[in-house]
């Protein structure tokens, strides 16, 4: 059996050569000269139609997607653009408000130390002239105190000499001219 195996074997291989008997060498089809020109017809028919195809259908739906992101795009920047300027118009009208609010605390601020000013001003004089009506009463009550002080010192001064004199002498001077004495001594 191995035998016949081996032979139909070779009549296969044998029937094959003899087949390609009319061709020398056998190379790869595509680049035997005999099928060039089928070959040519083949791709261009095949690259138009490829170019049919992307040009009616993949074409305008890239182009369609494209636009879109485009359309995407610029819309997003007009927005942001829409935001920045809303952004800044907010900036500038919280520094005009900022501003204005300075300005207002300030003058409020001047308002309140005038009025303070003319506060304490108004206190102060009234302080002043309540102090120079005690210091007038103050004086009227000294000059008061003086002048019975200055009468008891005539009285204290009187005695005082005659005590002095009766302790000396030993006898008690006459009032009259103890008094008489002290009254030229003071007026001198």
């Amino acid at each position: 059996m191995a035998t016949g195996h081996g032979d139909a074997k070779a009549k296969a291989t044998g029937a094959h050569t003899e087949a390609d008997g009319g061709h020398h060498g056998g190379g790869f089809p595509p680049f035997e000269s005999t099928y060039f020109a089928s070959q040519l017809v083949s791709l261009v028919i095949a690259f138009v139609a490829l170019y049919i195809i992307v040009s009616r259908f993949a074409l305008p739906k890239v182009g369609g997607v494209i636009e879109a992101r485009q359309n995407a795009i610029e819309g997003d920047l007009a927005q942001a653009q829409k935001l920045k300027d809303e952004s800044d118009a907010a900036l500038k009208a919280y520094e005009a408000e900022l501003a204005a609010a300075r300005s207002r605390a300030q003058a409020i601020g001047n308002e309140t130390r005038e009025k303070l000013n003319a506060s304490a001003e108004a206190e102060r004089k009234a302080l002043e002239e309540k102090l120079a009506g005690r210091l007038a009463d103050a004086e009227k009550q000294i000059a008061a105190t003086r002048t019975t002080a200055m009468g008891n010192v005539r009285s204290i001064a009187a005695d005082a000499a005659g005590a002095i004199v009766q302790r000396l002498t030993g006898t008690a001077p006459d009032a009259a001219a103890v008094t008489k004495a002290v009254d030229a001594s003071l007026k001198g």
